[in-house]
């Protein structure tokens, strides 16, 4: 029974470590990928804030003119 046992155990023991390697390398790529996600995601939260920058902006020319065109309607 040893002599069957002892060999068997030797396999699960390789399968475990070569599993244990393959996860290794899973965590590397998906922490690769991760680190890519989040330099990603803040590089679309500045395109953001600087949309709004320039709406807000454009929305304040657009007042000052609406606001020019008020008071020359006013004179005529």
């Amino acid at each position: 029974m040893l002599e069957n046992t002892l060999p068997q155990l030797e396999q699960l023991i390789e399968d475990i470590i070569e599993k244990n390697n393959q996860l290794k390398s899973k965590i590397v790529e998906l922490e690769q990928e991760k680190s890519t996600l989040a330099d990603e995601n803040e590089m679309l939260q500045l395109e953001i804030l600087e949309g709004e920058e320039k709406r807000n902006q454009t929305n304040e020319t657009l007042t000052n003119l609406l606001g020019k065109l008020q008071s020359a309607d006013e004179v005529n």
